[in-house]
C-alpha cells in the first residue's frame, strides 16, 4: 500500500507503481466515488477494452427477475 499527500491545491499524485500496474496516462478520465468514508478512483476505460470479457458464460440456468427473492 502507497501513501500520498493532498496539495495545497487538492492535488493527488499517484505513485509509479500504481500508474503502471494500472496502465493509467495522462488525460485519462478517472472517477471519484466516496462511500462509508473511503474514496474510490476508478480509471474510465473506453467500452472495447471489456470485449470479451464474459466470453463461455452462459444465460442459461439464470433466474428470471420475478423469481429472485
Amino acid at each position: 500500500m502507497e501513501t500520498v499527500t493532498l496539495s495545497s491545491k487538492y492535488r493527488l499524485v499517484v505513485p509509479p507503481g500504481a500508474r503502471e500496474r494500472l496502465r493509467l496516462r495522462p488525460g485519462m478520465r478517472i472517477t471519484v466515488l466516496d462511500k462509508g468514508g473511503v474514496i474510490f478512483l476508478i480509471p474510465e476505460r473506453p467500452l472495447a477494452t471489456y470485449r470479451g470479457i464474459a466470453r463461455g458464460v452462459s444465460a442459461r440456468g439464470l433466474r428470471e427477475k420475478k423469481d429472485r427473492l
